[in-house]
């Protein structure tokens, strides 16, 4: 998960911190060292931890700190506000012009993601109505056009290319002149890319940017390579003059180095965030919702929108529906488990939580779902719409049947009983209209 390590090392930092009480001086000085070093190993720059430890601890040694009932919530409040700043206040959104088309240039480094990514951005853009363009400009790398097809193709997306054309800033060119006569308002312009930064490549994007007149120059680096993300998003900057950075594999970034890092290094926001290798798999970066999940609050705001943006809301009401007249049965059930499950992963779904840095990530099976289903479906229809009848003999044959055993299904049950008994409190309180919008209630991931 994102920031795992670096999370469960500040909250390390802050338990032993919170079990001292009222602090002092020494106290914080200590905390600072330890909050410094999970910083270090988390391949933030040195220079950015040292401005971020220098201004955490002139604030931490305050008087209103010091003197609180609750000194070490004081701090945490510190150092998450401390974090916001260095990520930037708020989510940096993409410039859209008023007289379209929109031009998006995305430059980066050979193997960043850049054609996978201009994908992401087309169908991100294009789920909120716009009507985006890929313009295929790699022409060095073998196959790049033909992978910016075949994601178009199974995403309903257009490409621009030139077959046979070697000219990128021509390709370009043409790309926005096709747009302004075919209404597409949005122009993503895939780019070729180097192993390293060299004259040819700077020299292509700025003929590129010269020909286009781009409203956002946006630079695709991997969070996986931490400092020398942030030292390629420096050169990009200086050469080129970036408006802000899509930053991809932040899903496999357990440390965090370089979302902590960029915007402090280069002064450019982090627009987008690849958190996987689905092409729906990406997200707007929000620097508050970022900075509580490394500090182990969670991210319930962005786990309700993936729920709103997932969940069939015609079965959630015909489900809610069923709750409130009490026929809540394992059909109700597996309706939930198979909406929980689209909306991805389980482990980046407990990554939204607060607490998710004590949870052992080693712990969490991923294929409980595929379990939870199949021990349903083992079931007759009688025994889905009535539970009363699944007696001994009936769950030892479910558990042949589904490949698992009685113990599992046992716990499926009891799980259903649970949820049953739950929904009847809410029910008779008047209070089920809560669950509306929040989306089903979580299978046991452990099953």
């Amino acid at each position: 998960m994102a920031f795992e390590s670096l999370s469960q090392k500040l909250n390390s930092v802050f338990r032993r911190l919170g079990a001292k009480g009222k602090l002092n001086e020494n106290d914080i000085n200590t905390a600072m060292r330890e909050v410094k070093l999970a910083l270090l190993e988390a391949d933030v720059s040195y220079v950015v931890v040292k401005d971020f430890i220098a201004s955490v601890s002139a604030k931490a040694k305050g008087t209103a700190v010091m003197e609180s009932l609750t000194p070490v919530q004081m701090v945490i409040k510190i150092v998450r506000d401390e974090l916001i700043a260095l990520m930037g206040e708020s989510e940096a959104k993409i410039n859209f012009s008023n007289k379209p088309p929109t031009v998006v240039l995305l430059a980066g480094l050979q193997g960043s993601g850049k054609t996978t990514h201009c994908a992401k951005l087309a169908l991100h853009f294009k789920k909120q109505g716009k009507r985006p363009l890929m313009v295929a400009c790699d022409v060095y790398r073998p196959a790049a056009i033909d992978q910016l097809k075949v994601l178009g193709e199974k995403n309903g997306l257009p490409v621009y290319s030139e077959d046979g054309s070697k000219d990128p800033p021509r390709i370009a060119e043409n790309a926005v002149k096709h747009a302004k006569q075919f209404g597409n308002d949005l122009v993503l312009i895939d780019t070729a890319g180097r192993l390293h930064i060299d004259e040819a490549l700077m020299e292509e994007l700025a003929e590129i940017k010269r020909r286009t007149n781009p409203n956002e120059i946006l630079l695709v680096i991997d969070a996986m390579t931490g400092q020398d993300a942030v030292n390629v998003a420096k050169s990009f900057n200086e050469k080129l003059e970036i408006d802000g950075v899509i930053l991809t594999k932040l899903d496999g970034d357990t440390r965090g180095g370089a979302a902590l890092a960029v915007r402090h290094i280069t002064g450019k926001p982090i627009k987008f965030t690849g958190v996987g290798e689905k092409i729906d798999e990406l997200e707007p970066f929000y620097p508050e919702r970022a900075a509580s999940r490394i500090l182990g609050m969670g991210d319930m705001l962005s786990f309700i929108e993936k729920a709103e943006a997932e969940l069939d809301e015609k079965q959630s009401e015909e489900m809610l529906a069923r709750l409130e007249k009490n026929k809540f049965d394992l059909n109700d059930m597996l309706t939930q488990f198979r909406q929980v499950k689209k909306m991805g992963s389980i482990k980046k779904l407990i990554g939204m939580l607060p607490g998710a840095q004590d949870i052992d990530e080693n712990s969490i099976d991923e294929k409980a779902f595929t379990r939870m289903e199949a021990i349903i479906l083992s079931m007759t229809p009688q025994e889905r719409s009535n539970p009363a009848l699944l007696n001994a003999s009936r769950r030892r044959r479910i558990a042949e049947g589904s490949g698992t055993n009685v113990q599992q299904v046992n716990k499926l049950i009891k799980q259903y009983e649970q949820t049953k008994e739950l929904m009847k409190k809410f029910t008779k309180g008047g209070k089920l209209g809560k669950f509306r919008k929040g989306g089903p209630i979580p299978p046991d991931w452990n099953l």
